[in-house]
């Protein structure tokens, strides 16, 4: 009988050590919120690089919070220790006088935080949304951004929902470094959201970076109702002529340029914006390579990785499904809307001033998901016009969004900060 008792025992350690028996009705509701996420990542191919290990980290956390804990420090007596396994010669030692006025020595006993923790210090630190600056960089053909310089026009349009839902959010309620840090979900940039957080509202950071870099995976849905209901059948059926060929020299100068002109006029959006065009420089110099490919590829790939299951393990139920935090994302989606709807406005307004030279539908590029809003205008497009061929236009906007909304995260910074 000894026996099944000593079973019985542990079979009932086992359970109460499980997730079973410590994970909350928010946890669960999180883990079926990361199942769909891995269905639109796998199944629809939205963004999977970025939305596969979201959900995988949102996931993991909300089974085993552990993994995202923080270091300890715990006072323990010698037995304590002793107890643990631990050397005691191992801790710095304090002195502490107790409750009858003896004095005794407690170690100081430091444990370790979770795995994802500390890959977490990479965004918490800022690390991580500069150096997938500089990949997106070495990525970036800004030809046709050179092209047709109109294309900022639209990019920067696209960046007026930021501004609105930043006003928006300090009407309803949130203070002003809030306000910027949930504004700039509107810019559809994970990276440049993070780093603008990190600055403002650090204790944000979890569901602003996961709602950015959701409506980035989610912009083959959000935005082509948004685009129909802005424009009419001609507009979205206009073929716009050939970009001129732009020159090496060109390609070259441009990065200095804008670096030069973003660090004096704005320093604070100088990291972003001067890594990004970094990595550009890389690719259209010619002369490095080894280090543009390394850029692109095995740098790119490993930051996005880290970056996407830490940002995903911030969503842990508990912390995650709250009235303010699902204000946030309403929010994000929000300034989301108001960004695609102001570029394809804008791009009505210079079809206007073209006569028709322009498809107001490349504005909606300008919210800086690269290149996945540029393949939605090109779509929309081609429903209308099989014959239509917007992509390389469409990229104007795109990258000049990239550049509005580091801008745009500078501004903000510099008056908020």
């Amino acid at each position: 009988m000894e026996i099944f008792t000593q079973l019985g025992n542990v079979f009932v350690g086992l359970y109460r050590s499980s997730g079973i028996c410590s994970l909350s009705w928010e946890n669960y509701v999180m883990i079926l919120v990361s199942f769909i996420l891995m269905f639109l990542a796998i199944k629809k191919q939205y963004e999977p690089l970025l939305l596969l290990p979201i959900a995988f980290g949102m996931m993991i956390v909300n089974i085993f919070p552990a993994i995202m804990a923080n270091p300890s420090t715990t006072l323990m007596t010698y037995q304590q220790v002793v107890d643990k396994g631990l050397d005691p010669a191992s801790y710095p030692t304090v002195k502490q006088v107790m409750d009858n006025g003896a004095e005794t020595v407690l170690y100081n006993v430091t444990e370790n935080g979770g795995l994802f923790y500390y890959l977490y210090q990479g965004v918490h630190l800022g690390i991580f949304p500069p150096l997938i600056f500089l990949g997106i960089g070495a990525m970036t053909d800004f030809g046709p951004l050179i092209a047709n310089p109109k294309s900022f026009i639209l990019g920067a349009a696209a960046q007026i929902g930021i501004f609105i839902t930043f006003i928006g959010a300090i009407l309803i309620g949130f203070q002003t470094n809030e306000a910027g840090s949930i504004a700039i979900i509107g810019g559809a940039d994970g990276p440049t959201a993070i780093f603008v957080t990190s600055k403002l509202s650090p204790e944000l950071l979890g569901p602003i970076a996961v709602a950015a870099y959701s409506y980035m995976a989610l912009v083959p849905i959000i935005q082509p109702p948004i685009m129909r209901l802005l424009t009419t059948k001609k507009e979205r059926s206009i073929v716009m002529g050939q970009l001129r060929p732009v020159s090496k020299l060109e390609k070259i100068i441009f990065p200095i340029v804008v670096v030069v002109l973003v660090a004096i006029l704005l320093p604070d959006a100088a990291p972003l914006v001067g890594m990004l065009m970094l990595g550009n420089l890389f690719k259209e110099s010619g002369v490095v390579d080894r280090i543009a490919k390394t850029a692109q590829n095995e740098l790119m790939n490993i930051v996005t990785i880290f970056l996407g299951v830490t940002v995903g393990a911030t969503a842990s139920g508990t912390l995650f499904l709250t009235p303010k935090t699902l204000g946030i994302i309403a929010l994000g989606l929000i300034a989301f809307c108001l960004g695609t709807a102001c570029g394809v406005l804008f791009g009505k307004i210079m079809c206007v001033a073209t006569k028709g030279k322009i498809n107001p539908l490349i504005g909606s590029a300008g919210v800086s998901a690269v290149p996945m809003a540029a393949r939605i205008s090109q779509k929309v497009g081609q429903e209308e016009n099989p014959s239509n061929f917007l992509l390389m236009h469409a990229m104007g906007p795109n990258v000049a969004g990239v550049i509005g909304s580091a801008v745009a995260a500078g501004v903000l910074i510099s008056v908020l900060k």
